[in-house]
């Protein structure tokens, strides 16, 4: 059993978005510390695209991210999604989500994980992507990657982070949150949250909104947004977490917001 079906996979919701009109596909991308793999898509023949670097969901680079890049790059995008656990083990062996946080997650750096990011935004510059329109959103555990990668990236332009974390972060290796960061991020950030979410408080979501609030230009420009009936992971067609309704509203705001902003 891979970890998407632990999480309990419920086919008839998951979407598939197929590749007519695009270039996508597996690849081996060059960072500081070897090779790791990755996925892209693109729209195809197309060059000087906006960059969007997608960030895995604690299960890493699954079909699920996979066909996210698919749809970005349908909406014009040149979308990259690097494997950033890949030197700590594979996610899609696990099962148990505890354990793949110990075992695997809890020693992926953040510094690490810049610095395959910083990679992947080279490599899109090669394959006719343009560095000055470069965004991110991430899932989960990318969604707090988004925040973080925001503040330290000034060719970030804007980010989404769909229910990321902003208080605490996994594992020992972690040494800032969002919440520290918040006031530098380099370019404006939409969170996409649920009420629900037992596992980010909307306590957090304040102080981080607070924390945006007095930062610079681009951390007061950053919005929230809470859906009311959902919990974590509403985006996840994949599993039962999946609300339609605000799957699709939250879908059309992060193009609104990199349409405006890359």
């Amino acid at each position: 059993m891979n970890s998407a079906a632990a999480a309990g996979n419920t086919a008839s919701t998951t979407i598939h978005t197929d590749a007519q009109g695009l270039a996508h596909g597996d690849f081996g991308l060059p960072t500081g510390n070897g090779t790791i793999s990755a996925y892209y898509a693109a729209p195809a023949g197309k060059q000087d695209l906006p960059i969007v670097l997608v960030v895995q969901e604690i299960f890493g680079v699954h079909e699920h991210i996979k066909d996210i890049c698919r749809r970005l790059a349908k909406a014009g995008y040149l979308a990259v999604a690097p494997n950033l656990y890949e030197r700590q083990g594979d996610a899609s062996q696990y099962t148990d989500i505890p354990k793949l946080v110990s075992e695997l997650v809890a020693k992926v750096p953040d510094e690490q994980v810049y610095a395959d990011l910083d990679a992947s935004v080279e490599w899109a510059a090669q394959q006719g992507g343009n560095v000055q329109r470069v965004g991110i959103t991430g899932f989960c555990w990318g969604g707090r990657i988004t925040w973080m990668y925001a503040a330290h990236s000034a060719r970030v332009k804007a980010g989404v982070a769909w229910y990321g974390k902003v208080a605490t972060g996994h594992g020992p290796l972690i040494k800032q949150m969002a919440v520290d960061v918040a006031g530098r991020v380099n370019g404006p950030v939409l969170g996409l949250y649920g009420a629900k979410d037992e596992s980010i408080p909307l306590a957090d979501i304040e102080t981080m909104k607070q924390r945006l609030a007095a930062g610079n230009a681009a951390a007061q420009a950053s919005v929230f947004v809470v859906y009311p009936n959902s919990g974590h992971a509403f985006l996840a067609d994949y599993r039962p977490s999946y609300v339609k309704a605000d799957a699709e509203d939250g879908w059309k705001r992060m193009l609104d917001w990199f349409g405006r902003y890359l």
